[in-house]
């Protein structure tokens, strides 16, 4: 279909996303691959990420709150299982066992609230305990884990599925194979539940980090070494020249070093184009690289299109995917890959590409 002429244009390919979950499941050489699926699927779209995913075989999900865990099972159905990383309140019990949900317990709180549920219920319910190795953030802390090692009837009523942990660093090996050994040494008073340390990162470890299940989250949506999965395009919408000392943007923070020719294109840090990547981020224009200049606005940003001259109105310009990876621009920005895809917003026109659409030649989809 022919793109629209005044819009951004988010392109997510959902055959890529299946593509990265066969690679991770490959990688994980044995182990369950989960897939983690919170905050709208990293802003790409639950409802159409999730179920592309199951039919890939994923089996078990991963989300954030027991909102996330209900919209979910609506749309993969009765058998996968949901896990909530938050763990849930005692309100909200009740919808946990309605759709059959599995919270993540983080402190003896939450896990005696279960227990208790799980007795009044009089049968086992299903949990995963999370241990906290050294991320100070969720998880039972030391004191806790030997809490609960020599008062066992603190979950005499549950059946665990999982025992759990996170890493703090999984690009630092030291840092990760210390936290192994604490995780694997809590965890050995569980020895017969199922164990899980390895996220996205933690998977390309080896084999090691990859206990019984393992957990990725942004190497599903495009990450090196897998494929990219988002591509985000905007037109032209003017081309003016200026010539020194013009400047350019709000507080003037770049002026034209000589005549320059200047294109805005119609995003802005309201659409998770961030306002740190001005004066540092690149795009591409038919292949040729081109710097953002001045600071990004809510609405508008501005290229130096000097040296490529077929710009003009209507031009299409490439900000993420391609030659412009997830990282780079993250860099830019000085953020991290999940910043970018969680900041993207809703305005943009969506575009999803599919296995089958691809194969006929029909046109992908777009929506508001």
């Amino acid at each position: 279909m022919d793109l629209p002429g005044d819009r951004p244009v988010l392109t997510i390919d959902l055959e890529a996303v299946r593509r990265n979950h066969l690679a991770l499941r490959r990688r994980a050489a044995g182990a369950e691959c989960a897939a983690v699926v919170k905050a709208d699927a990293y802003g790409l779209g639950v409802d159409r990420i999730a179920p592309v995913l199951h039919r890939a075989g994923c089996r078990t999900f991963f989300v954030a709150t027991l909102e996330e865990a209900v919209e979910l099972r609506s749309l993969i159905g009765p058998v996968p299982r949901i896990l909530i990383l938050n763990g849930i309140a005692a309100s909200g019990s009740g919808d946990c066992l309605r759709h059959r949900l599995v919270p993540v317990l983080n402190h003896l709180g939450q896990l005696e609230d279960w227990n208790s549920l799980a007795r009044r219920q009089d049968r086992p319910l299903p949990a995963v305990i999370h241990l906290d190795t050294g991320m100070s953030r969720l998880g039972l802390p030391e004191d806790e884990i030997r809490t609960l090692r020599d008062s066992p009837h603190l979950m005499d009523a549950l059946c665990p599925d999982l025992i759990m942990s996170h890493l703090v660093s999984a690009g630092d090996p030291d840092r990760s194979r210390a936290q192994k050994a604490v995780f694997d040494s809590l965890r050995s008073a569980w020895p017969r539940t199922p164990a899980s340390l390895a996220n996205s990162r933690g998977i390309l470890l080896g084999d090691d980090y990859h206990h019984q299940l393992v957990r990725p989250g942004i190497a599903l949506y495009g990450i090196r070494p897998f494929d990219q999965v988002v591509r985000l395009e905007a037109p032209v919408l003017q081309v003016r020249t200026i010539r020194p000392p013009a400047s350019v943007g709000y507080d003037a923070t770049w002026s034209a070093p000589g005549p320059a020719r200047i294109a805005t294109i119609p995003i802005g840090y309201a659409d998770g184009y961030l306002r740190s990547a001005g004066n540092r981020s690149q795009v591409r224009i038919d292949g040729q690289a081109a710097r953002v200049v001045g600071r990004i606005s809510m609405d508008l940003a501005t290229l130096d299109v000097t040296r490529i001259p077929g710009a003009g109105p209507g031009t299409r310009v490439t900000l993420l995917g391609g030659a412009v990876p997830l990282e780079s621009l993250a860099e830019a920005a000085g953020t991290i890959p999940y910043e970018i895809l969680t900041s993207l917003g809703a305005r943009h026109l969506r575009r999803y590409l599919t296995a089958d659409a691809a194969a006929s030649g029909t046109p992908p989809g777009c929506s508001p």
